[in-house]
């Protein structure tokens, strides 16, 4: 480590990023490396470190550059130090019960950044659920709780991968019209963007991830399936829908109400005119067509979330799929 060091501080806006993108679900090795090196090539001004240096440098060294342009970042905001570290001891006990990995790299997370002193600066009403929950941390009071209490999402026990927007949008609302929250149960999604994306995403993550998995794949899925299966823990659980995609299962009734309440429509959708084919989406496509619009995945799931009014719009089987997550 250089005696002396030329600091250019981190600003409010650069202090609350690096501290969502530190508590994001992502796998710790890769998340701190990636904000710790971009806050070097940005705000450390001398000694210069060219990329390829960056990369050979041992964590406790970049850990060290870290806490010193925190350090001095906060003292130029005239923010007190608390000195106190707790929150940073129970982020690494966090991690260790949500990642795998080595001594090395928790190097990374057992630093001396003021995380107290840093959270000073985010106004709660613009804090995402990860820093609100990071600042929950310093009470000290019961984790789980604090999610149940307020919502928080994290700590995660469990997460779920599904293979597009409609569902990550969707199960959620209808979970909360059965009486679940996954904020509350620390259930996260992810929407992996396609079949053979849920298979690549579940192979990254089974070998870092800690958490039971829960895939939820289209019923088309068999091959994808199969690729997966040799690689499910005890712990995972694979389910393949019984009646197409996602679309499929939903209520012709909500649907119904959800294409008659689009601005632009200018005929009612009948459900006669949604039992015209074997998939949902092909039909939606069409049905839009004829009236000039154009379907739209994330559109048409985001307003199907707000019709879900009653446990009517809830289909046998979404309902099966939830009670399976639980």
């Amino acid at each position: 480590m250089e005696d002396k060091i030329k600091i250019k501080p981190l600003t409010k806006a650069q202090i609350i990023i690096s501290l969502d993108r530190l508590t994001r679900f992502k796998p710790t090795e890769e998340k701190y490396l990636r904000v710790f090196k971009d806050i070097l090539i940005s705000n450390l001004i001398s000694p210069i470190f060219k990329k390829n240096q960056l990369e050979k440098m041992n964590y406790e060294t970049l850990t060290k550059y870290i806490e010193d342009i925190f350090e001095y970042s906060l003292n130029f905001l005239k923010i007190p130090s608390t000195h106190d570290f707790s929150i940073n001891q129970k982020l690494l006990k966090y991690e260790k019960s949500v990642f795998k990995f080595d001594k090395n790299v928790e190097k990374l997370i057992d630093n001396k950044i003021d995380f107290a002193s840093a959270l000073e600066i985010v106004e709660h009403k613009q804090m995402p659920l990860n820093l609100q929950w990071l600042k929950s941390l310093s009470k000290g009071s019961n984790q789980i709780q604090n999610r149940e209490k307020f919502t928080l999402r994290f700590p995660i026990e469990k997460v779920v991968i599904v293979e597009g927007i409609t569902e990550e949008i969707l199960l959620p609302k209808f979970a909360q019209m059965l009486g679940y929250d996954f904020d509350k149960a620390g259930i996260t999604l992810i929407s992996a963007g396609g079949k053979n994306q849920v298979v690549k995403l579940f192979y990254k993550l089974v070998e870092t991830l800690k958490l039971p998995i829960f895939v939820l794949l289209d019923s088309d899925a068999k091959k994808n399936f199969e690729q997966i299966e040799p690689k499910l823990r005890n712990l995972d659980k694979v389910h393949v829908l019984e009646s197409g995609e996602f679309e499929d299962i939903l209520p012709l009734n909500l649907i119904k109400r959800t294409l008659n309440q689009y601005p632009q429509i200018y005929s009612n959708v009948l459900l006669d005119d949604l039992r015209q084919g074997p998939k949902m989406t092909e039909v939606l496509q069409e049905v839009l067509k004829q009236r000039g619009l154009e379907f739209k995945k994330a559109e048409f799931a985001s307003m199907v979330a707000e019709n879900i009014l009653t446990k009517k719009d809830v289909s046998p089987e979404i309902e099966d799929v939830i009670k399976l997550l639980y």
